[in-house]
């Protein structure tokens, strides 16, 4: 395609008040393939700066414009809402799981979507917050939702490896036979992680990498999916334990839940659970094992440019360079672990958003998930309170498009 032409038709389009999700969708009716509206897109990009700004002011001069450049035909008489119908199942299917899950969690939209999106990337969630906000409530309710088996492990600073992953005993009358653990579910609920010494909450570390586990001489695979939510308690100095570094770059996101708003706690006070039961809920399964794993592999066919994918790269690379004005206050940077998050959860956010390609904002909607664990402070940051979501937003601020 000449790239002359495109930049006429995507100026055209931008001065006709056509959105950047109205323009794909008149490139998919059209028939343009990926690599197509991905240069579409980068021009759109390139003429932000140098068109945006002074095209609104021309709008505010004159009330109507009149194009002397006509649209294709083809494209003029495009049906913009057309969207795939199997992006549009999907997000229908994430609508009816955030419909559910309010149905015992008041408000903490950006919490439910975290975990769906883990869901999709087939990664794990590590939650934080204070006690008494819905925790635990909440990794329970997605866990009815998603249809799939699901285990409790209640973390105790006596708690042993064996007791989470299983053992291999011997009667007299079977001989030896292995003991499976809590571990064999798809959905592992590990509440209060940090109260167990890091020997145990190491034995995590090859079931959520490998999706498997070592009891005695034997290996064992886990079924899929196999997601591990885990909540930790911030507050607490004594008889807990910060979770080995190792182990916290297995998470693919850390998800921060705050207080709620003054309207949402007076609906919690009326449907707290000291007065209602969690089964009183009706929850519903919406999902099963079998479509989470289609979901996942929809997940990584959503297309990504060169240019985003440059971007995440820059992302990374400036925890590491630290060459802005908090960097002072980074003791390690993100890995190339944090840049493959990075790449697989701004595609699942593009699907759960109804695309099947990747748009900048993605990567910075998802970036403080991803990255808030991944950026190690040091102890001048935590004395003059900067935290890793002040860095990472100005790194977003510093990062080029």
């Amino acid at each position: 395609m000449d790239k002359k032409k495109i930049k006429k038709w995507v100026k055209e389009a931008i001065k006709k008040g056509y959105t950047e999700d109205k323009i794909v969708c008149l490139l998919k009716e059209n028939n343009y393939g990926n690599e197509e509206r991905a240069l579409f897109l980068s021009i759109l990009y390139d003429m932000k700066k140098k068109y945006d700004k002074p095209l609104k002011k021309k709008i505010k001069k004159e009330k109507t414009y009149k194009s002397k450049i006509k649209l294709p035909s083809k494209l003029r008489k495009a049906n913009l809402d057309i969207v795939p119908s199997n992006l549009k199942k999907a997000f229908d299917l994430f609508e009816e799981i955030r419909k559910e899950v309010s149905k015992s969690v008041v408000g903490q939209e950006k919490v439910i979507d975290g975990f769906i999106c883990a869901l999709l990337c087939d990664g794990h969630v590590l939650l934080e917050g204070v006690p008494g906000i819905a925790k635990t409530l909440i990794v329970k309710t997605l866990a009815e939702v998603v249809g799939c088996s699901s285990k409790r492990i209640q973390f105790t600073v006596d708690l042993l490896p064996s007791d989470i992953l299983g053992v291999t005993t011997y009667t007299p009358q079977k001989g030896f036979e292995t003991m499976k653990g809590p571990i064999f579910a798809n959905f592992i609920i590990a509440d209060e992680i940090n109260r167990s010494p890091p020997k145990t909450q190491s034995a995590l570390i090859e079931a959520m990498q490998e999706k498997q586990v070592t009891i005695g001489k034997e290996t064992f695979k886990l079924p899929l999916p196999f997601f591990v939510m885990a909540n930790d308690n911030p507050l607490e100095t004594s008889g807990v334990y910060s979770l080995p570094e190792a182990q916290i770059d297995r998470f693919l996101f850390k998800l921060l839940i705050e207080y709620p708003e003054n309207e949402e706690e007076l609906k919690i006070m009326e449907t707290n659970a000291t007065l209602t039961k969690f089964e009183e809920f009706d929850i519903k399964p919406i999902l099963s094992p079998k479509k989470i794993l289609e979901l996942q592999k929809m997940t990584k066919e959503i297309y990504v440019d060169k240019r985003v994918k440059k971007y995440i790269v820059k992302i990374v690379e400036k925890t590491r360079t630290r060459d802005f004005e908090h960097g002072q206050y980074i003791e390690w940077g993100g890995s190339p672990r944090a840049s493959i998050a990075l790449y697989i959860a701004s595609k699942a956010w593009a699907l759960m958003k109804g695309r099947d390609y990747v748009v900048p904002k993605d990567v910075q909607d998802i970036a403080p998930f991803v990255l808030r664990h991944r950026v190690i402070l040091n102890y001048k940051a935590r004395a003059e309170k900067i935290t890793s979501d002040k860095i990472i937003q100005e790194i977003l601020q510093k990062v080029e498009i």
